[in-house]
């Protein structure tokens, strides 16, 4: 059943959306770097963003091209499993939620939080793969 608090943050969504659509400016990004990133409001246990950009952070764990990427969404809470994989960004312990990975516009890019080091960059492309090839 949807509430109607729901109904109002997809519309706000809805919005914001709208204006990323015909967002012209694009940024430059790289692997490895971590970014606040406008990942919306989705469905069921998808992982959302959060506050008015309905953003979180994300690594840019592959770039496919100058405007397309795959992102991996960071999250602070400290899970475990084999879908989480350990991260320092900001210098705040986190967790990178491979199961939540997903191709992404870098018209969704805000502002970039910082890089990893290659060490915990290596790490979640490892644990990725572990995750997929298992």
């Amino acid at each position: 059943m949807i509430f109607l608090d729901q109904v109002v943050q997809l519309l706000e969504w809805c919005k914001l959306k709208l204006l990323l659509l015909d967002k012209q400016s694009k940024v430059a990004f790289k692997e490895g770097e971590i970014w606040w990133c406008k990942i919306g409001m989705n469905v069921g246990v998808e992982i959302y963003g959060k506050g008015v950009f309905f953003s979180r952070p994300i690594v840019v764990l592959r770039k496919l091209n100058k405007d397309f990427f795959i992102g991996v969404p960071l999250t602070s809470k400290l899970k475990e499993g084999n879908w989480f994989a350990p991260v320092i960004y900001g210098g705040k312990e986190g967790r990178a939620v491979l199961s939540q990975v997903r191709a992404l516009d870098s018209k969704r890019l805000i502002s970039r939080i910082g890089v990893l080091s290659d060490i915990h960059f290596s790490h979640i492309k490892k644990a990725f793969h572990d995750l997929l090839c298992e």
